[in-house]
């Protein structure tokens, strides 16, 4: 019941901001996986989700000002497969230890562009170069493909500040949340051993229903209560981080 929990909140929760992951994650922990297979079981599972969440929210998908969506979507592809092989040959606690301090600029980075920015700047204008957006998103991708927590809250970051008004930001880092971890899963597909398929689908059905509750409310919530929600988020991801790192 808590696995079932978990991941129908990690569902809503991947729709709005992301982080789902840091609750399916533990609760796979929970249920007797070891961190690895816990880390591969919980991107599998996750995936279905992500795939119905951005398809519900495709009409609102775009790309930034000298940043077209193609271009986007071949950066997080395969970033995302760079990430799924790292992950394969070399031990993830060295990365863990950062995923606090990457949660916690990325809150800050997106709550200086939701609210401090200039209001001539905010959500048209992007404070980003073009070049810096595509390595951002690339690094971003790469993180996605070898464990993934946090990497909603950190394309809101780069996506805001690259010249995306919140929600538009919002339908696309969902669909380039799928897009990232459709190659990674089939990397793990691929070259995992064992897949504890029982615990995947008690996290892929639950995700995917909490997806769609997310994806109505990011369409329809009012955009400053999203702005706040997505803060909240953040920290509260990052003081769990710290707490646990």
């Amino acid at each position: 019941m808590i696995l079932v929990l978990a991941s129908f909140a990690a569902g809503v929760q991947n729709a709005l901001a992301g982080g789902g992951s840091f609750l399916t994650f533990p609760a796979l922990l929970v249920a007797g996986l070891d961190p690895r297979a816990a880390n591969i079981a919980s991107t599998i599972a996750l995936f279905p989700g992500q795939v119905t969440t951005g398809l519900a929210g495709r009409k609102n998908v775009a790309g930034a000002e000298g940043l077209s969506f193609r271009m986007l979507f071949w950066i997080s592809l395969i970033g995302g497969a760079l990430g799924a092989v790292l992950l394969l040959v070399t031990p993830v606690s060295v990365f863990t230890r950062l995923v606090p301090f990457l949660v916690l600029f990325a809150t800050v980075v997106f709550a200086w562009g939701s609210f401090f920015r200039k209001p001539a700047d905010n959500g048209t204008n992007p404070s980003l170069d073009r070049r810096v957006a595509v390595f951002m998103q690339f690094c971003i991708a790469i993180y996605g493909g070898y464990f993934g927590g946090g990497i909603g809250i950190l394309m809101l970051a780069a996506l805001t500040a690259a010249g995306l008004g919140v929600r538009t930001a919002g339908a696309t880092k969902n669909v380039l949340a799928a897009v990232m971890n459709a190659s990674a899963v089939l990397i793990f597909l691929v070259e995992a051993r064992v897949l504890p398929w029982l615990q995947i689908a008690c996290v892929a059905v639950p995700a995917i229903f909490g997806g769609q509750i997310g994806a109505h409310l990011l369409h329809r919530i009012n955009e400053n209560v999203l702005r706040i929600a997505i803060v909240c988020i953040g920290v509260a991801l990052t003081i769990g981080l710290f707490v646990t790192s």
